[in-house]
């Protein structure tokens, strides 16, 4: 299904990269809103934002004001001209952001994760023209991602974005989610008009991390950044390592390099030179796979198994100590020569399946 987005466009919002949408994970208190909201708004923050209701993994936490923090949020509005956010995930918790005047609606990574809860949304905003920003799943499916944002597509919404939140893993990582930056990128190359946010808070997990994670999404070309700021995150009743002051996060957006994302004439000749490296690299991995055909033939011959596990291993392990040393990364050459092996043994086991 090809789609066609408009960007998201909102009067009076610069939208040179980085739109930036900014404010507390949670909407806590009246008093606590204001004041990030004002503070933001001085700094030139456009776009504020809050959870008004809040999923939390177990029950028992604070799951969000609810409605009432709605009335904060328009008060914000009214108070500083900032447009204002919120995550739904409900038909209800759509409606009600409508009825109070929100101006951009996001969707979290579990919710995403729901196909029944994604078009229950959906049908909520037929008839409606605002910006809708689907996150990421928490696994790492990028159909689950386009599928969500298709059923918000296929509701008549076509000011659509998508926010990079990072992936849920359980392995002990450095980052509270991994980014998996491929899944992103071959996101935007199925989706080339879709903008993407990056949301550095819920990828770090740590606010020391917000900084150089913003940077990594500029340099891939993201369109903006969600960015959780809290007047008192110390204090903050969610995600309070996450959070930076207002004060930090205009630091950390002023520190920014942003490059530009069009093709110019001085790489072209790079990139020519790729193209034909990449014709190489196939013509190697086919003389290869043909070598991996006679070795086939001769097991077949032999009544050999085609898996000789001392000998992948063997492989394995010379291979990635030869490509650190040319200044590659283990784990890349890991996955390459797994790939490489299964396409062998591929190779081999038609060999020994032809009669």
């Amino acid at each position: 299904m090809e789609m066609q987005f408009k960007p998201i466009q909102l009067p009076g919002v610069d939208t040179k990269r980085p739109i930036v949408i900014a404010g507390p994970c949670s909407a806590e208190t009246e008093e606590q809103v204001l004041e990030t909201a004002h503070d933001l708004a001085a700094r030139g923050i456009k776009i504020f934002r809050a959870g008004i209701w809040k999923p939390r993994t177990k029950p028992g936490g604070f799951e969000g004001i609810g409605s009432e923090g709605l009335l904060w949020l328009r008060r914000v509005k009214e108070e500083t001209g900032m447009y204002v956010a919120t995550e739904v995930a409900t038909q209800y918790h759509v409606l009600e952001a409508l009825k109070y005047g929100v101006d951009i609606l996001w969707i979290g990574a579990r919710t995403t994760t729901n196909p029944f809860a994604m078009q229950e949304i959906a049908d909520a905003l037929k008839g409606a023209d605002i910006p809708v920003l689907v996150k990421n799943p928490v696994n790492p499916d990028i159909e689950l991602w386009i599928g969500g944002i298709q059923r918000i597509y296929n509701a008549g919404l076509r000011r659509i974005g998508a926010i990079h939140r990072g992936f849920s893993s359980y392995d002990e990582k450095v980052y509270r989610n991994a980014p998996q930056w491929h899944i992103p990128i071959e996101l935007r190359r199925r989706l080339p008009d879709l903008p993407i946010f990056c949301d550095p808070s819920h990828i770090g997990g740590r606010r020391d991390l917000i900084a150089p994670l913003s940077q990594q999404a500029m340099d891939l070309g993201a369109d903006g950044l969600i960015i959780e700021s809290h007047c008192s995150p110390d204090y903050a009743w969610s995600d309070k390592n996450q959070q930076v002051t207002p004060e930090v996060l205009d630091n950390i957006l002023k520190s920014l390099v942003i490059r530009e994302t069009h093709t110019t004439e001085d790489i072209s000749d790079l990139r020519n030179q790729i193209d034909h490296l990449d014709n190489d690299l196939i013509d190697l991995l086919a003389k290869r796979m043909r070598v991996s055909r006679e070795i086939g033939q001769f097991k077949k011959e032999h009544d050999m198994t085609v898996l000789q596990a001392t000998r992948y291993d063997e492989i394995l392990g010379n291979r990635i100590e030869k490509a650190k040393a040319a200044g590659m990364d283990g784990d890349f050459m890991k996955v390459v020569m797994q790939a490489i092996h299964e396409e062998s043994v591929r190779q081999q086991m038609t060999v020994l399946q032809n009669k």
